[in-house]
């Protein structure tokens, strides 16, 4: 057991001693590391510090050259620019020079210019006093003073000047007349060709057979109560009068006139004529009234291509079947307008659809203008307005009579085409007393202009023919002159057509020998 002891005790001073030899060794393995390492350090601190030397020097080399460079530049630039400083300055002294060479030459021509100036003043007084001389001698001699001379000389330039402005104005209205009315006579009777419709003058009363006398007093009633049943309910005239088996019913609304004709009709063929018989027949006239103006609306509307129409215009359109102008029906009138300006349309290559429109609604108005203020043209363009027409058909309606100026291709056309519609032969007629007063008027207004001696309207109307005073107007004055009147017929006279106005000039010398 002791043996044990000493050797454990004997194997840990070993143990001890190794421990202790180790640290030993390992402390002077450290030491001569550290001491390596610190040899390292200041040999890499020198080289560093030789390198920062050597690179401080390299610098201060490199900077001396710089400077040494710079300086160099800095006094070949110096040189160059006293080089041309010198030169301006030799420049500019000879300019210097040179201006006071021409100073004293302008000096001498200002002398000279001096001197001519106070000759030219006395050559101008002396040529003022010759004028005068001469402006005097000249009045003596021609018996003209100086005004009266200028007076006669722009006299005799405007002369000239209006014998030119006449001849130019002829040259062109001829050449663009020509031009015109060639290409307008070649659509239009083409379209006129393509569109040949029959016209049937319509009266503004209706006349109802009757198959005898006897039939007047059943109609007239008792003490008159069947007439005036018929008048009130129907709001027309009845005119029985001593016209043989006949009765005139007369009214300024053509569809109360029909309701009342087809009412009279329907009464005679029952033979109950009676207040109350009498109100069933206005009554079921005044249906077949409605129904036809419907189906004549949209017969209109079919037979002319026209699309969309709103419901309450194609009645409108059918109650102008009823109504006319001038002895035209004004339902076929608008038909042919529509067709017209269609073919126009399609001739010019515009909107044909827009242009049919137009047409058939021009004369729109006339479907009411019996029961509301206005002229038809007013009273058309509100009815487009309020079922929703085009703004370009609107216009249209508005300017087929010239009430505003028409600025579109289609109001041109419609205007075109009402008024071929309506002045064809045989189209419209007028009653003897407005045609004798238009032919009345047109004579007093081409006499009203001064220089016209008399004038006649010859060919219904449709030509004039002025005769004028040769010493008030001469023959340049005439072609200005035909032009005022008829710029002033197409402002004031309304008229179908056109009208020709013709001037006639001459002069006669009348001496006897004795």
């Amino acid at each position: 057991m002791l043996w044990y002891v000493i050797t454990a005790i004997v194997a840990f001073a070993v143990g001890v001693g190794v421990m202790l030899l180790i640290n030993v060794l390992k402390r002077k393995r450290d030491e001569k590391t550290i001491a390596d390492a610190e040899e390292q350090a200041k040999n890499i601190v020198n080289k560093a510090y030789k390198d920062a030397e050597n690179k401080k020097r390299e610098a201060m080399l490199e900077a001396k050259e710089e400077i040494h460079r710079d300086r160099a530049e800095y006094e070949r630039e110096v040189k160059e620019r006293r080089a041309e400083l010198s030169k301006q300055e030799r420049r500019l002294q000879q300019k210097e020079e040179t201006l006071d060479k021409k100073t004293e030459a302008v000096e001498k021509k200002n002398e000279q210019a001096q001197k001519k100036l106070a000759d030219l003043d006395a050559a101008k007084e002396e040529i003022n006093t010759i004028k005068r001389g001469q402006l005097e001698m000249l009045e003596r001699i021609s018996g003209y003073t100086m005004e009266e001379a200028k007076s006669y000389l722009i006299a005799n330039v405007e002369a000239e000047c209006t014998h030119e402005a006449a001849m130019k104005v002829k040259e062109v209205e001829a050449k663009y007349k020509e031009e015109a009315d060639e290409k307008a006579r070649e659509i239009i009777t083409l379209a006129i060709q393509r569109c040949a419709a029959d016209h049937v003058a319509e009266a503004t009363v209706s006349v109802v057979p009757l198959p005898n006398d006897e039939m007047k007093g059943r109609i007239i009633g008792r003490e008159g109560r069947n007439i005036r049943s018929i008048e009130t309910l129907t709001g027309v005239d009845l005119i029985i009068d001593d016209t043989p088996e006949a009765i005139t019913v007369s009214s300024f609304d053509p569809v109360r006139r029909e309701i009342a004709r087809l009412a009279l009709e329907k009464l005679i063929q029952d033979g109950r004529i009676h207040p109350t018989r009498i109100e069933e027949m206005v009554e079921k006239a005044r249906r077949e009234v409605d129904a036809t103006i419907k189906a004549e609306g949209e017969r209109a509307v079919f037979e002319t291509g026209v699309r969309g129409l709103h419901p309450e215009l194609i009645k409108l359109l059918g109650r102008m079947k009823y109504r006319t102008s001038y002895g035209q029906n004004v339902l076929n009138h608008s038909k042919e307008v529509a067709y017209i300006a269609g073919l126009l349309a399609s001739e010019l290559g515009v909107d044909v659809a827009t242009a049919k429109r137009a047409g058939l609604l021009h004369d729109l108005g006339k479907s009411v203008d019996h029961e509301m203020e206005g002229s038809h043209v007013q009273l058309g363009v509100e009815l487009a307005r309020r079922y929703r027409e085009s703004d370009e058909v609107i216009h249209a309606i508005e300017a087929h009579h010239g009430d505003v100026e028409p600025h579109t291709v289609i109001a041109c056309l419609v205007q075109a085409a009402d008024t071929i519609s309506a002045a064809r032969p045989g189209a419209r007629r007028e009653n003897i007393e407005n045609y004798i007063k238009r032919l009345e008027k047109l004579e007093e207004l081409t006499s009203s202009f001064k220089g016209v001696e008399t004038s006649y309207a010859i060919q219904a109307g449709r030509e004039i023919r002025i005769m004028v005073k040769p010493e008030e107007v001469s023959e340049d004055d005439m072609v200005l002159l035909a032009r005022e009147i008829a710029r002033k017929i197409e402002a004031e006279l309304e008229y179908p057509g056109q009208i020709k106005v013709n001037l006639f000039r001459e002069t006669k010398a009348v001496e006897y020998a004795k």
